[in-house]
């Protein structure tokens, strides 16, 4: 298709433009209709927050996406570009993209004037038609819709009246387009003001001079819920005046989450045949969840999903670590590496109470240990349930059943034995000392079926140990990255640190 170059040429082509409103609606309904994606890599809100953005965008609306961070607000805001056409023709060399059936610049009007169809047209794609602000609060009026510019004034002898002095801000140059405001609360009460005119007037004004330019523009804003941050508020006549308010959410189920870090996290190393079992991902997972709903967190603040991204990441990268160190060419991650996930975890959750430099990683390992308890009930007989007691101990009292699946290993840490790993073992030495204990791989095996037996069975192994421990039937002593399970009696006086953190 050859594109018009100048006004006539466009004319005479047919073409017609639309409102960028109706024009997001109208692409909107072909993708619809067509059963294509509306919002690809936007996991787990399909029934919440994607019906109530169609109706918005159906309806025409100016729109606020509401909701804690890391909750894909930025990302959904920006996928709104690819419902814009793909491009559209302006006055050549207009600052906020006139559209040449209806000029509203003084520049453009002049030019048309002059000209008439031999105005000159340019295509604009429509990643140029989307702009974006973050809000803080030295943003000014003079950023967002303009100011009048004295240098222009004085160089082009006009009044500061004339609409020719005016330097557009943000909002204008997006003029056919996306404008949006991330944080808006941060913004200044006075400054939420001037946003006004463009949600109900869709004009802006410079300065209190009588320069008024109407706009055809979408507007679209992101913000945490007003009463959970201290920063600042959205004015009741601007929330009044957006019209569709979308609450966003953390994802809802653990197969969503698994999916989102799965989309998001850098697993893939080069050169090597990185594997992670699926209760691994469940345990990273399971982290967040607990994390937003401890009491040692700030759930205002949220917990955002970047947390279990860079868990993730920081897991993989110390098992890849190992395999560089030993030579082997399959990544596959040990529970001994879950400590190494803190560092992508103490930054990302605010406590409640901030207290010593180490409360932070404190709750963090209570989150890991909760994690890895809950996880390990989903694949193994809880074993703190209560069992049916059964014949007569020697001084005729009632004698409790013996534990049918994890009797004998308990038995055997009772006896003295102990195991002792480290997270830069190779595979053989870590299974060789994982094999010490009696019925262990059998037990793991039962647990968890179809992983492979040499690099991935001896990590569920471990994870049997680790759940044991953290249902406290065993004892576990961490120390310079090597990790010891043991019998809980001889370590009862030494493992009590960080019951503080820890919740039934």
């Amino acid at each position: 298709m050859i594109r018009a170059s100048t006004f006539g040429e466009l004319r005479g082509s047919g073409y017609t433009t639309r409102p960028v409103k109706d024009e997001l609606r109208a692409n909107l309904i072909t993708r619809m209709k067509e059963h294509r994606e509306l919002f690809p890599g936007i996991i787990g809100y399909e029934q919440t927050v994607v019906p109530a953005l169609v109706n918005a965008l159906l309806a025409r609306h100016d729109i606020i996406l509401l909701g804690l961070r890391g909750q894909a607000k930025s990302r959904i805001v920006r996928q709104l570009i690819s419902l814009l056409d793909e491009e559209i023709p302006i006055v050549q060399g207009s600052e906020i993209n006139d559209n040449p059936f209806a000029p509203v610049s003084k520049f453009a009007t002049d030019l048309m004037r002059e000209k008439g169809d031999a105005t000159p047209i340019e295509w604009v794609h429509r990643g140029r038609r989307y702009g974006e602000k973050l809000a803080t609060p030295d943003v000014t009026m003079a950023d967002l819709i303009g100011d009048i510019d004295p240098i222009k004034a004085a160089a082009q002898r006009l009044h500061y009246a004339h609409e020719g002095a005016i330097h557009f801000g943000i909002i204008p140059r997006c003029n056919r387009g996306i404008f949006a405001i991330n944080e808006l609360p941060d913004l200044q009460p006075r400054i939420q003001v001037g946003l006004f005119n463009i949600l109900e007037e869709k004009d802006i004004q410079i300065r209190g001079f009588n320069v008024r330019i109407p706009m055809d523009i979408m507007l679209v804003f992101t913000a945490n819920p007003e009463d959970y941050t201290n920063r600042g508020n959205i004015i009741t006549p601007l929330k009044d005046r957006i019209d569709s308010q979308i609450l966003t959410h953390y994802p809802r189920s653990l197969d969503d989450a698994i999916r989102i870090t799965q989309q998001e996290a850098h697993v893939n190393r080069d050169g090597l045949d990185v594997r992670v079992p699926h209760f691994f991902r469940e345990i990273v997972e399971q982290i967040a969840f607990e994390a937003r709903k401890s009491e040692f967190v700030d759930q205002k603040s949220g917990v955002s999903a970047r947390l279990t991204i860079a868990a993730m990441e920081n897991l993989i990268s110390n098992a890849e670590r190992r395999a560089i160190l030993t030579g082997d060419t399959v990544v596959v991650p040990r529970i001994c590496d879950l400590p190494h996930m803190l560092p992508g975890l103490t930054g990302k959750i605010e406590l409640v109470f901030e207290g010593e430099q180490e409360g932070s990683v404190k709750v963090g390992r209570a989150l890991v240990g909760k994690a890895v308890r809950e996880t390990f009930r989903k694949y193994f007989p809880d074993p703190l349930r209560k069992r049916p007691r059964q014949g007569q101990d020697p001084q005729g009292g009632k004698q409790q059943a013996e534990d049918p699946e994890y009797g004998k290993l308990v038995h055997w840490f009772e006896a003295g034995n102990g195991v002792e790993i480290s997270d830069d073992m190779t595979i053989d030495a870590y299974t060789k000392e994982l094999d010490r204990v009696r019925g262990l791989r059998e037990l793991a095996r039962k647990g968890i079926k179809g992983v492979d037996e040499k690099l991935e069975l001896p990590s569920v192994m471990e994870f049997v140990l680790d759940g044991l421990h953290q249902n406290s039937k065993i004892a576990k002593d961490e120390v310079d990255h090597r990790t010891a399970y043991k019998d809980m009696v001889g370590s009862i006086f030494t493992g009590g640190q960080d019951r503080m953190y820890e919740e039934d």
